[in-house]
């Protein structure tokens, strides 16, 4: 019986349902060199000499070593031996705001396939319009605005006929109206998933500055490339020339990677032929010179006046977000493209004493089955406890929001890869698998964490839903040597809490 290929993954897990803009996917097997190596040398011996025979057979072992090679590359990506408390390791200052760069080099990053970055915009700033290679899901930790992101094939089903001057205050001829994609109005909480390669920009209209947190899935199948971040902006950019445009973190790993993030982040419109440009759009070539430029102005630019971009008011997008869905929410381009975990009203997981959890998937998010990502929202009262645990279907990255948590993570041979203090701005991985016990500090601790899975399962320890709930008594007494009493102890005393536990005793 003939076996069935190997596939190439670099995270086991099932594939998300085909995108209406995914064309492909990886499904090749590991080594077609190998086999065809292998049929050739058995077809070569009865026919030619042993030489060329013996030759094939020698490249055969040649190959099989690299691929073996390769293999132990790619397994020890998530060897991990500590796990660390992280910080941005690149910063790049725009004239609007500044963007920060987690390396993606460092161990537990790649381990998991995650580029966190995060994202500081100005009042009346403007995100300039970019897409990337992987998928990127957002979450606003603070302010409000305006994001767009736009789809191939979908329609612009935003209208305005009133006419608008292009140079307002010059006594210029306005124009006859604008018409674009949908927009949406953004604001703290809201979650926000970009598929790879959708173009996306975000504008800043309110009072403070808005912070945006977002982690890209290099592993995730969308992304065809490999595991480096990139960045493909269509406007703006920043120069390889420029003066501190990267400043480097002073808290750095030792042996970590020098590679700088200075190539990434370039204006695409700079490779194409001018003349060819201004022929394509059907412009003068001073516009494409202008489209050309970065004019020293980063990702994040300064707008010279308010814009004024159409979109409904927030109270009428979220009456009809929140509305029942027709037929029209089944289409691609009318999928709801956020979700706020912010609300305490709408947790997924409540324990007076011990906290709350927002959880964002694919039942309430179906546009995240697309990047096969999600996160959560996580709130845990003073020294109250997220029950030990792992997760059974991905890698979460936790960004911390406030206040102080002790973390703890163990590998399969039982050692204790992590046990530190979390503090606000902190990052750290949590691999599929790797089991964890946080503890909330004396003030509470708050996250947000993002997941490589739209539908992410965790299976808890202790609580009401645990393995321990799960077994039965004369299981849990043989396995520890304790008794039938100190079992039941064992698997009832936290009835009826489940994922978050209130404090018996004071932290220390």
């Amino acid at each position: 019986m003939q076996s069935k290929p190997t596939l190439h993954a670099t995270r086991p897990r099932q594939p998300p349902p085909l995108s209406p803009y995914k064309v492909s996917f990886k499904c090749q097997p590991k080594s077609p060199l190998q086999f065809f190596l292998l049929t050739s040398a058995a077809q070569y011996t009865s026919s030619m000499t042993k030489l060329v025979a013996l030759l094939l057979l020698s490249l055969l072992a040649y190959a099989a070593v690299a691929s073996t090679e390769m293999q132990q590359r790619e397994a020890q990506q998530c060897q991990l031996r500590k796990i660390s408390t992280s910080k941005p390791s690149h910063r790049m200052r725009s004239q609007g705001g500044v963007t920060e760069i987690w390396d993606p080099e460092e161990d537990q990053f790649q381990c998991a396939g995650f580029a966190p970055m995060r994202d500081t915009i100005q009042t009346n700033s403007l995100s300039l319009p970019k897409f990337f290679s992987a998928p990127r899901l957002v979450y606003i930790e603070q302010g409000r605005g305006v994001m767009g992101v736009s789809y191939p094939g979908c329609p612009e089903t935003y209208h305005n006929d009133q006419q608008f001057s292009r140079d307002r205050g010059q006594g210029q001829r306005g124009m006859s109206g604008d018409q674009h994609q949908k927009v949406h109005r953004i604001r703290r909480g809201d979650v926000i998933p970009v598929p790879a390669g959708a173009a996306h920009w975000c504008y800043n209209d309110g009072n403070e500055e808005l912070i945006a947190v977002s982690v890209l899935d290099l592993n995730n199948q969308a992304n065809q490339l490999d595991q480096n971040l990139r960045g493909f902006m269509l406007a703006g950019g920043h120069s390889s020339h420029g003066q501190e445009r990267y400043e480097r973190a002073s808290r750095r790993y030792a042996g970590q990677s020098e590679r700088s993030h200075e190539e990434t982040f370039q204006n695409i419109f700079r490779g194409f032929d001018e003349e060819l440009m201004a022929e394509a759009f059907n412009v003068p070539r001073e516009t494409v010179r202008r489209m050309r430029q970065d004019n020293n102005r980063g990702l994040i630019v300064k707008c010279r006046e308010d814009m004024r971009i159409m979109s409904p008011d927030q109270e009428e997008e979220e009456q009809s977000e929140s509305s029942p869905q027709n037929g029209l929410e089944e289409t691609f381009c009318n999928m709801k493209i956020k979700q706020n975990i912010e609300l305490q009203r709408e947790a997924d997981v409540y324990t007076k004493q011990g906290g709350r959890i927002n959880i964002a998937n694919q039942q309430k998010l179906p546009i995240l089955q697309f990047i096969d990502m999600s996160a959560e929202r996580g709130h845990l009262m003073p020294n109250a406890l997220y029950t030990p645990h792992w997760s059974m279907t991905d890698n979460r990255v936790v960004y911390a929001l406030r206040g102080e948590l002790n973390a703890q993570v163990v590998d399969e041979r039982g050692n204790t890869i992590m046990n530190e203090r979390v503090r606000q701005g902190d990052m750290f991985v949590i691999p599929q698998f790797y089991a964890t016990l946080m503890r909330a500090g004396n003030n509470g601790f708050e996250w947000v964490a993002f997941k490589s899975s739209s539908q992410p399962m965790k299976s808890p320890m202790a609580g009401s839903i645990s393995v321990m709930r799960a077994m039965p008594i004369d299981v849990i007494s043989n396995a520890y040597q304790i008794s039938p009493r100190e079992a039941e102890q064992l698997k009832m005393n936290r009835d009826p809490q489940s994922m978050l536990l209130s404090p018996t005793r004071t932290s220390s």
